[in-house]
């Protein structure tokens, strides 16, 4: 079931008048409803009231008070998660915290789905209800040998779960994509899982990266959202021309948008 208006595989977000204020103070009328629909969420979490499907109408809902700021979606290649014959591994690019906030939505009509996610995300305020009840793989980004040890054991697991897997390989959020900087963990957790790769494109610098709390920057409606998905590569020998395709991929989608 769709809860965007999909139309050909793809999404763009309908035209909408958006109020004075939202165009004039877009941050200070973001901030207090997304604060509002975190803290309900996390309030079923804890009370382990939070399946998929209330999960993707939260996701809907960032996206629908992002667009009332004015902010466009784009969303292509989903005829490659209609392809989806089973659970595969997502690899894209981290430019924000949107992309952990909207994909659910974009995903969940295909496949179940889970996040490698930074293990402090499960510490945050409130947040960490949301996170710990999608059982997600914690990694630490700060030792590299358990991180793997972690993602090809808890990763295959989910994946054996008929739960798919997104991966952000970068180590950190970045509004540039440095191809040397972008590891392979995601391709070697569906080689080791058997399972297709889809890889994203992603460019949410719309929601900027904050000074002091980098989930709370500055939001620019005036930029627009991307978010392209793949067509699916399965894994043959090391997975090293299957990586370079994602990297590639990534990198030319980043260059179009750009223009």
């Amino acid at each position: 079931m769709h809860y965007l208006q999909v139309v050909d595989s793809k999404y763009k977000s309908p035209v909408k008048r958006t109020p004075l204020i939202s165009r004039s103070f877009p941050s200070l009328t973001f901030y207090p409803r997304f604060i509002g629909v975190v803290l309900q969420a996390g309030y079923k979490a804890k009370q382990n009231r939070y399946p998929d499907d209330v999960w993707v109408l939260d996701s809907l809902r960032v996206i629908e008070l992002l667009e009332s700021l004015g902010m466009q979606f784009h969303f292509t290649g989903l005829e490659n998660l209609e392809e989806l014959e089973g659970p595969c591994v997502f690899i894209g690019n981290h430019m924000s915290i949107m992309e952990t906030l909207i994909l659910p939505v974009v995903i969940l009509p295909y496949t179940k789905v889970t996040f490698v996610v930074k293990e402090s995300l499960l510490h945050y305020p409130v947040f960490k209800y949301v996170m710990r009840s999608r059982n997600p793989v914690a990694v630490t980004r700060t030792n590299p040998r358990q991180d793997l040890k972690t993602v090809m054991s808890e990763g295959t697991e989910r994946l054996a779960n008929n739960i798919s897997v997104i991966v952000f390989p970068q180590t950190t959020r970045s509004t540039s994509f440095d191809p040397e900087h972008f590891g392979t963990i995601g391709t070697k957790l569906a080689k080791k899982a058997d399972v297709p790769i889809v890889p994203i494109a992603l460019k949410t610098d719309a929601w900027q990266n904050g000074k002091l709390s980098k989930d709370f920057g500055r939001l620019a409606p005036e930029v627009p959202v991307h978010i392209a998905f793949g067509k699916q590569l399965r894994i043959s020998g090391k997975g090293t021309e299957e990586h370079q395709q994602v990297v590639d991929f990534i990198a030319g989608k980043l260059d179009e948008w750009r223009v």
